[in-house]
């Protein structure tokens, strides 16, 4: 079921914006999919329908992989939606097979835990004449010690793996369950209406990014935006080129974008944050970024996310 959105959501995509065009690489974490449902077939067809609307948008993507997600009877089909993001000539890298938080587990546990989540994806690169290079920290949480930090990135580091940092955000893990309830239970006006408010929001969200990164850098840098394999984002990759289209940014792959000389800025933090690399670099360079005129979300929708998954 693909909603149809009220055209007021026009009014937010078509914003114009003055300043130059810049460049922006697309991330998807948790695949297969973040899903509401464990059906097999809602997994595919979200897949099918985030692969086909990002290659009619000619949109390059990296998808973040949980290799713990492709367990149970339907293993093997799920291992084959993983190929499908490289048929599609898309990216993949390691998100950890458990989705751990170095926050909270010790680093040799971690690392183990990384390992192994490399084993299926590592094996499909391979088969595609490529190699395992990008690790997306879970939850954004890179340890609570330096020693930590530095044990677990040398250990990347020897791996040839690289940190695949986020620079943009649209907080959309908090809208996609409570989509995929509305789509499961039949509710269009529901689906429609939470579609219509993520679109709103994302909207600012990347307005927001784009002036923040000016006033911290005095420039736009190219952008990593994360994002995650749902369905709320398969319905709504259109509207989110749109978007894109909108505030001048061109989808890029990631190594490009991080070619930016922005990403050699040191990033040294360690704490409980699961902060975006925006904010990382405010505490290196010692300037603030202009949170007062950060997009809050709509009322409601984070209460109905915890209720559907109450996992902290």
């Amino acid at each position: 079921m693909i909603v149809r959105l009220p055209a007021i959501v026009a009014l937010f995509i078509v914003a114009t914006v003055t300043a130059r065009a810049g460049e922006v690489a697309l991330t998807f974490d948790d695949l297969p999919t973040l899903s509401l449902t464990p059906s097999f077939a809602y997994e595919e067809m979200t897949t099918v329908r985030l692969l086909d609307g990002l290659r009619r948008n000619h949109l390059p993507a990296t998808g973040f992989v949980n290799e713990g997600k492709l367990e149970g009877e339907d293993r093997t089909a799920r291992i084959a939606l993983l190929e499908r993001w490289l048929d599609a000539g898309m990216d993949l890298g390691n998100h950890g097979y458990s989705h751990l938080s170095l926050n909270k587990t010790p680093v040799d546990a971690y690392i183990d835990d990384v390992a192994r989540g490399a084993i299926v994806t590592s094996a499909l690169l391979k088969a595609h004449g490529r190699l395992m290079r990008w690790y997306r920290y879970p939850y954004l949480e890179t340890g609570l010690t330096i020693e930590t930090r530095h044990t677990f990135e040398n250990w990347l580091k020897n791996n040839g793996y690289r940190v695949a940092p986020v620079t943009m955000e649209n907080t959309d893990w908090v809208f996609a369950l409570p989509y995929d309830d509305a789509v499961l239970r039949g509710d269009a006006a529901g689906a429609a209406r939470i579609r219509l408010s993520y679109l709103t929001y994302t909207s600012r969200a990347v307005s927001w990014y784009r002036e923040a990164s000016f006033e911290l850098l005095g420039r736009r840098p190219a952008f990593v935006f994360l994002l995650h394999a749902s369905r709320l984002n398969a319905d709504s990759i259109d509207q989110l080129a749109s978007i894109l289209k909108a505030n001048d940014l061109k989808a890029v792959t990631l190594d490009r974008a991080m070619s930016d000389p922005a990403y050699n800025i040191a990033d040294t933090y360690v704490g409980p944050d699961g902060d975006e690399w925006l904010s990382r670099w405010s505490r290196t360079l010692h300037r603030e970024l202009p949170w007062s005129d950060f997009p809050s979300l709509p009322a409601g929708i984070e209460a109905e996310d915890h209720r559907l998954d109450p996992s902290p």
